[in-house]
């Protein structure tokens, strides 16, 4: 962790709760995430890890780069426009009109060297929606890059990717964010791939850990079946 045990706070949740249609999904979550520590949020499916990324999201936009379970594409226009809409609330409305029918080639060229370090520079000018389901994955990944700021947010961003493919995008993405906040589900990546675990279920913390004193068998029990 950048910094170490001193690090200033980025992200700070307390007595967090959320429900929906008059269910709890998050009750009384406590969860402080300090500057450089790159964290796995793990648990079943429906124990509330989508949640509570929508609620770190909301506490910090302006800090915040954010990787969607769902790619969220437009999936008309061109890669090239999606991956730039990361940076679009950064440009003039006169600018981004001007980008949709003729890009300047300095975004041109910026966003292409994004694109090629998630393997898909030679996709710059296809249409989002004719990329397969782990490609439009890894645009969503380089609009999160471009976009550039402080704390990655992702809701699985490598789900649909081999795990050796997943950890050259985690790997990119700790390169060019300070701090990551990672739903996951792979536990052998997550284990690999941040320094803390943070397990949910039923919409509470049921193990805050970091990930050099775990394994597999210790994480295993928080996925057998309910």
């Amino acid at each position: 962790m950048a910094g170490g045990a001193q690090a200033r706070a980025a992200i700070v949740l307390r007595n967090a709760s959320a429900s929906y249609g008059g269910r709890p999904v998050l009750s009384g979550l406590d969860l402080t995430v300090r500057a450089g520590e790159r964290v796995a949020l793990m648990g079943r499916s429906g124990a509330g890890k989508s949640t509570l990324i929508g609620l770190i999201h909301a506490q910090a936009p302006e800090q915040v780069a954010l990787v969607p379970q769902a790619a969220a594409l437009v999936r008309p226009l061109s890669v090239f426009h999606n991956v730039y809409m990361g940076r679009l609330d950064r440009r003039s409305t006169l600018h981004n009109l001007r980008t949709l029918v003729r890009p300047a080639r300095a975004d041109v060229a910026a966003v292409e060297a994004v694109l090629d370090r998630v393997g898909l520079a030679d996709r710059l000018w296809a249409r989002a929606g004719e990329l397969s389901g782990g490609q439009q994955q890894r645009v969503s990944v380089a609009r999160a890059l471009y976009n550039g700021r402080p704390i990655l947010v992702g809701d699985e961003p490598v789900s649909a990717l081999d795990r050796q493919q997943g950890a050259r995008i985690l790997t990119e993405l700790a390169r060019s964010h300070e701090t990551l906040i990672l739903a996951l589900h792979d536990v052998a990546l997550a284990l690999a791939q941040t320094d803390r675990i943070v397990v949910l279920e039923a919409g509470r913390i049921v193990l805050d850990a970091p990930s050099a004193g775990l394994d597999p068998a210790r994480l295993s029990p928080f996925y057998a079946a309910a």
